[in-house]
């Protein structure tokens, strides 16, 4: 397994992220080293939050957040999964299906030896973590997720796999706005999910220089388009930093990718969203069974007006019983970004009782 590593250089002026870095080596099936970095925030003697963000942003994303919970008395640990912020990031596609993601992680969690923890999962770092949880119970005492969920499609039709994979190879371009325009949709219709998000999947994948700080500003900040469009120009061109269009927040997620080669991942995981029949099929049957049975608190936090996820809260509230479904926050998708005073006081209460 080829691996890049993103220069210290390129997280420098960052701003809003004083934390200290802590790396952790483990080693993967083919026995190639890769560093994971995680912060680690809080009191030592502190109940602990285990937090996991998702594509494509990096721990970065908690930074409101950590204060506001720190502060409450909850030691915070975020890393930033393979592929992104200051962890390592394998050079191929293949090298990110779900299994390895999975794997990873919970060499991670266990060279650490963390336990009696907290989770809480958005995204791709609800796929990963509701899975490590699963994996490894007796680690955790609560578990708390949002605009996420664990996905078990045994039974898509076949006539929609072929469709998936006819787009998939189509050559239809897709721009940062018209994506934006597709995925405001995905919660309108009865068209099946899979074919929904096989837009953002096509994105993901065709767009070689993902433009992954100008993405997250769209679901982050408030720009007008003449603004987003010009920057999408200047980084078209490989000028992003450049830009005069540029925010604090742009700069920072797209801190870790230097150039497109270390992109892999961002660009990679949406395929490996297991929406279709894939390898991780059995893997996550067992792991929403261990949900359908555990007693373990279990909190359901969603924004609900997050057009990508809205619909996963009945799956995930279906997949376990005794969960508790928290009233909507709002905030959209990246919702530790745009309503941390709020998300911080639902999972600090959620710990505490």
């Amino acid at each position: 397994m080829r691996v890049l590593r993103t220069p210290d250089k390129y997280f420098d002026n960052i701003k809003g992220y004083p934390f200290d870095p802590i790396y952790t080596n483990i080693l993967t099936s083919d026995g190639t080293e890769l560093r994971i970095h995680h912060i680690d925030e809080g009191p030592r003697d502190g109940p602990i939050l285990l937090a996991m963000h998702g594509q494509p942003v990096w721990s970065y994303l908690y930074s409101k957040m950590i204060p506001i919970l720190n502060e409450s008395g909850i030691r915070v640990i975020a890393p930033d999964l393979v592929g992104y912020g200051k962890s390592d990031k394998p050079a191929s596609r293949n090298d990110y299906s779900y299994q390895n993601q999975v794997d990873w992680m919970n060499s991670w969690l266990i060279n650490n030896d963390l336990s009696n923890l907290t989770f809480f999962g958005q995204d791709w770092g609800g796929l990963i973590g509701l899975r490590m949880v699963a994996e490894n119970s007796e680690r955790f005492i609560k578990i708390a997720m949002g605009n996420t969920g664990l996905p078990y499609n045994p039974n898509t039709p076949d006539e929609i796999i072929s469709q998936i994979k006819e787009f998939r190879d189509s050559k239809i371009k897709l721009t940062p706005l018209t994506m934006a325009k597709e995925i405001r949709k995905m919660d309108s219709g009865n068209t099946h999910p899979a074919l929904k998000f096989m837009y953002w999947q096509k994105f993901c994948w065709d767009t070689k220089n993902l433009p992954i700080g100008l993405m997250s500003s769209l679901s982050m900040e408030k720009r007008n388009k003449k603004e987003i469009s010009r920057h999408y120009i200047f980084h078209s061109l490989g000028l992003s930093k450049l830009s005069p269009y540029i925010s604090d927040l742009m700069y920072a997620f797209d801190a870790p990718f230097p150039s497109s080669a270390y992109k892999k991942g961002p660009r990679a995981m949406p395929s490996h969203v297991p929406i279709i029949k894939d390898q991780s099929l059995e893997a996550q049957k067992n792991a929403r069974e261990f949900f359908g049975t555990t007693d373990k608190p279990f909190l359901s936090v969603f924004a609900g007006n997050d057009p990508v996820t809205n619909m996963m809260e009945k799956d995930v509230l279906k997949m376990v019983p005794n969960a508790i479904s928290s009233p909507n926050i709002g905030g959209g998708h990246f919702y530790q970004w745009t309503k941390p005073k709020e998300l911080s006081k639902v999972l600090s209460d959620f710990i505490k009782e």
